[in-house]
């Protein structure tokens, strides 16, 4: 894959303290690589705490922007981690939702894994929508009208999804060629601060 597939494309990434730390670090990393600038959104500033397998400790990311700061035009994509902890947050933080909603909504692309789609139930985005996701979650899909797949890596629309840390090969290699497929906005964004 090309370092300059997504070069001056900005992605958001919307994680929250109890992220699975490999679903943020490494689809940060392909898209990083792809020449992306990628910015790790939160409902709280400072730092993430993030796990490893949900239990252990597993270190911090920096939190660039807040999710009631930003809007769905400073970014041309989105990235939604798993980990059981962080989308729990997320959906019960108003922004939060509403940003996943109105990323959904905008037509840009939105990718998920494992635990992460748990956030398109509670903006109320999986009616209609062919998914995958870690098994638990799999039931509130449905019951959200999700069409509901085992498969390593689904796209429907302008959604990814794959379903655990074992996908992630090929989920980092999809969100990098169906965020490059992205139309890029104009206008500034924030880049990747360490």
């Amino acid at each position: 894959m090309s370092t300059t597939v997504l070069k001056g494309r900005r992605i958001a990434i919307l994680a929250a303290d109890g992220v699975e730390r490999v679903e943020l670090e490494r689809p940060r990393q392909a898209l990083d690589d792809a020449g992306a600038a990628t910015n790790v959104v939160s409902i709280t500033s400072g730092k993430i705490q993030a796990r490893d397998h949900d239990l252990e400790d597993a270190g911090t990311f920096a939190v660039d922007r807040l999710v009631g700061e930003v809007s769905v035009d400073d970014y041309e994509a989105l990235l939604l981690p798993g980990g059981t902890v962080n989308p729990d947050k997320l959906r019960m933080d108003p922004a939060a939702v509403e940003f996943v909603r109105s990323f959904v909504r905008s037509g840009k692309p939105v990718a998920s894994i494992c635990h992460g789609p748990w956030s398109f139930v509670e903006a109320d985005v999986a009616r209609g929508r062919r998914l995958t996701s870690w098994p638990s979650i799999r039931t509130d899909l449905r019951n959200a009208g999700a069409e509901v797949v085992d498969e390593e890596v689904v796209t429907d629309g302008n959604i990814t999804t794959s379903r655990s840390p074992d996908d992630l090969p090929a989920f980092c290699e999809r969100i990098v060629q169906e965020f490059a497929n992205a139309p890029q906005s104009a206008g500034a964004g924030s880049s990747r601060t360490d």
